[in-house]
């Protein structure tokens, strides 16, 4: 019975995945690089190729440690990059907090379907209300992109593992151990069938449900283009083009 709480669970840490995706898929953004918002500047890094660190800060550029000079033109223009993104990273948050809603109401629902004992629902309740909101102060405490895969990612996951799979598992187990001793093999086996299936068919019906979110999303992309049309054509003192965000069609 352990692979529905673990697909339940990774429902949160995939919540800020598929509105990643999403975001990709809608506005045709993305970016080979991180980014880091930091008190004073913009950090974008990626491991290759170069250029790999490239930092911006008042319209001023430094790309692999070294200033990069720049006509008026395009200081104005990163500058305006600069402040625009500042402004569109509150409203990034806002649409994964409500991925977040998105899916503590999917695993309540899933969940449903279960027949957990009234103890299992209560406290599964009160779980899933405290990790919604661990998850919302992390992502708004969050300033780095770094955050959000990876290592960092895997080890959020796991700890929110380890507070929902056990309790579910439990709940779950006995089911199936009271159909079997009361002789309802079938009845233990279609539980088993049912966890199965409901592993095998989440993903799908995970991004069903974060459709919901589409308009808040849409409603981003326009500024995402803008960005994109800002840092257009900008190189660095080496002539290669910083491309800090792609927009496709």
């Amino acid at each position: 019975m352990r692979h529905l709480p673990l697909i339940l669970f990774g429902l949160f840490a995939a919540a800020t995945t598929v509105h990643a995706q999403q975001l990709a898929a809608t506005c045709h953004a993305s970016s080979s690089y991180d980014l880091t918002v930091q008190a004073n500047s913009l950090l974008f890094d990626r491991p290759a190729p170069a250029p790999r660190r490239v930092l911006l800060e008042d319209g001023t550029l430094r790309v692999d440690g070294h200033a990069v000079a720049l006509n008026d033109e395009n200081q104005d223009r990163l500058s305006l990059f600069e402040r625009n993104l500042r402004a569109l990273v509150p409203r990034v948050k806002a649409v994964a907090d409500q991925g977040v809603d998105v899916a503590v109401q999917a695993i309540r629902s899933e969940a449903g379907g279960l027949n957990l004992g009234a103890d299992t629902r209560a406290e599964l309740d009160r779980r899933l209300a405290a990790d919604a909101a661990d998850l919302k102060q992390r992502i708004a405490a969050s300033h780095s992109t770094h955050d959000w895969h990876g290592t960092a990612a895997n080890q959020y996951a796991q700890r929110l593992a380890s507070d929902i799979v056990p309790l579910l598992a439990a709940d779950l187990g006995q089911q199936a151990l009271s159909a079997a001793m009361s002789g309802d093999l079938q009845g233990a086996a279609a539980l088993r069938d049912r966890a199965s299936n409901l592993a095998n068919t989440w993903p799908t019906r995970l991004q069903q449900r974060m459709q919901v979110l589409r308009p808040q999303i849409e409603a981003l992309c326009p500024d995402i283009q803008r960005l994109a049309s800002l840092q257009q054509g900008i190189r660095d003192d080496q002539g290669r083009p910083l491309d800090l965000l792609e927009v496709g069609h």
